[in-house]
């Protein structure tokens, strides 16, 4: 603690930076206060958040020390380094993600001139087929750019609990994939629907990988953009209605419709006899048992009236 105190003597600095590990645990606290009493601090830099550690001891430094945490390194890279946000750390300590910095880092990363054509394209009305490998590529390599994949995935709510799973991924399926699409021909990924037995076999030769891969990669390419196109193009898979990418689409409401109409009345004069009977003693039934919202059933709610407090919302 001496020798740090003679260079501060000696160099005269304009701001002394605490640098503490985030994984240092409950010691945080004691380590910073030998180094404010031995030496002096202006602020705390934050390191190694990019472990498995999520830094709720050291934390307790600015609170301690009174000394506020102004950076915060994710990496070994010069990028990686950023300035500090207090609360983007109370999410990310509550498992709830850190979406602002993976959106920033996306603007970053992306143009918005690409983003446009590539929506442009899933957006077609060819359902997304002008969407090729070329395009798939140029994203993965983007994506890339921003980060490991596991780095990434760790910014989202709840990956906490899938931990494990996070760190066991392997940031090489990514380069196979990519050698997997550069041994293509400019037209297989153009046109991925004629790769066929011969064209996988070369091209699994030409990527190092089995045939299977290829084969993989094809028909995930065809569902991944087939569910892009579908979003884009404001459908969904079926859900709550309303939501973009949940169902809820005119042509979901009209199946519904058509649903709800039931089976049309036999042509044989006994049988609709018969499911008229039926139908009958089921409205007696139900009569037996009262109706909906505990009103008697033979009223059919024809004496009920809303309160003038509801009816200005009907």
């Amino acid at each position: 603690m001496q020798q740090a105190a003679d260079i501060r003597d000696a160099v005269s600095p304009d701001e002394i930076l605490f640098v503490v590990d985030a994984m240092i645990g409950q010691d945080a606290v004691n380590t910073a206060e030998a180094f404010r009493d031995g030496v002096g601090f202006d602020g705390v830099v934050l390191s190694k958040l990019d472990g498995d550690a999520r830094g709720g001891a050291a934390l307790s430094i600015a609170h301690v020390t009174g000394k506020q945490i102004m950076f915060a390194s994710n990496g070994e890279k010069l990028e990686d380094f950023d300035a500090f946000h207090p609360d983007r750390m109370a999410s990310r300590i509550l498992d709830m993600g850190d979406l602002l910095t993976l959106i920033e880092q996306a603007e970053k990363t992306f143009s918005q001139e690409e983003a446009a054509k590539m929506a442009s394209k899933l957006q077609s009305s060819k359902g997304g087929k002008d969407f090729t490998l070329d395009d798939f590529l140029a994203q993965m390599e983007q994506v890339r750019k921003m980060g490991s994949i596991s780095k990434l995935l760790g910014m989202l709510p709840g990956m906490g609990q899938i931990k494990d799973q996070i760190n066991n991924i392997d940031e090489r399926d990514i380069d196979r994939t990519a050698a997997i699409i550069k041994s293509m021909t400019p037209k297989e990924r153009a046109e991925p629907t004629i790769i066929n037995g011969s064209r996988r076999a070369r091209i699994a030769k030409g990527s190092g990988v089995e045939v299977s891969a290829v084969k993989s990669l094809v028909e995930r390419f065809f569902e991944a953009r087939k569910m892009m196109s579908k979003m884009a193009q404001g459908g969904g898979m079926p859900g709550m209605p309303g939501m973009p990418g949940m169902g809820g689409g005119p042509g979901r409401q009209k199946k519904q419709v058509k649903q709800a109409k039931g089976k049309r009345k036999s042509g044989n004069p006994m049988k609709r006899k018969a499911e008229e009977q039926a139908a009958a003693a089921r409205r007696e039934q139900a009569a037996a048992q009262g109706g909906a919202f505990g009103l008697p059933a033979q009223d059919g709610g024809k004496d009920f009236e809303l309160p003038d407090e509801f009816k200005k919302f009907m």
